[in-house]
């Protein structure tokens, strides 16, 4: 993933939503949108306009299944973040998986097996 992209990130913390901002910056990606819940993203997704997506598997108090579903039904590829714990259904687990803590390099080798 060498040319620079748009992304769409979904995180419910915007602490870490920054970070994951400041790093896509630093690997000259750009952010389309952000959202913090499904029905946001899902919106988001309908609306297009971006490259690929980071999901955070816990958004608040849902997980993001239906906006992978969504993602994958749109044939945008997708990253999901995750604290660890969680079990990735079978259909999305092709996708690449960052873990937090995030790094620069972690975000790096994430995009790269997109």
């Amino acid at each position: 993933m060498s040319d620079p992209k748009n992304f769409l990130i979904a995180e419910d913390e915007a602490m870490i939503a920054m970070l994951i901002e400041d790093f896509l910056d630093m690997l000259g990606h750009g952010i389309t949108e952000m959202v913090s819940n499904v029905t946001d993203g899902l919106a988001a997704v309908a609306k297009g306009g971006f490259d690929a997506a980071i999901l955070d598997i816990n958004l608040g108090r849902e997980k993001c299944w239906p906006l992978a579903d969504a993602l994958r039904e749109s044939g945008i590829p997708y990253i999901f973040a995750t604290g660890g714990g969680d079990t990735i259904p079978p259909e999305h687990a092709a996708a690449p998986t960052l873990s937090k803590p995030y790094t620069l390099t972690s975000l790096e080798n994430a995009l790269a097996q997109l």
